[in-house]
């Protein structure tokens, strides 16, 4: 399932209570994403509540290989990016757009171990 830029903007929780704000400036701000094994990889992860996202896309039509492209409108992967840091968190969309879920996950394949996150205008 693919997103559009326009329904991922908005706060996204989890049962944990982990919170990310996606506006349409590309900038996000989250609440405890710290807490999350996504973002074990980041050097002093309490830091990291605001940043930039993109989709990622396909870097040939058709391909199976993707990278980050800012100019994305839609997809199903995003990367997460924080000023002066070099570390990122990725997450992945799944369900339908009208009631999508969220994954910050470092794998696909492993699995969501942080819990899902969904858009607080589902009702939770």
């Amino acid at each position: 399932m693919q997103i559009p830029a326009d329904r991922l903007e908005g706060r996204w929780v989890s049962t944990g209570g982990v919170s990310l704000t996606f506006h349409a400036d590309r900038t996000f701000t989250s609440e405890h994403l710290d807490t999350l094994h996504a973002a074990s990889g980041c050097a002093d992860p309490s830091g990291l509540d605001s940043g930039g996202w993109a989709f990622f896309a396909p870097t040939e039509p058709g391909g199976t290989a993707y990278a980050v492209e800012e100019a994305a409108t839609r997809g199903s992967m995003l990367s997460l990016t924080f000023p002066d840091r070099e570390c990122s968190v990725s997450a992945y969309v799944f369900g339908d757009e009208e009631e999508p879920a969220m994954c910050p996950s470092e794998d696909l394949d492993g699995g969501c171990p942080s819990g899902y996150l969904y858009r607080s205008d589902q009702g939770e």
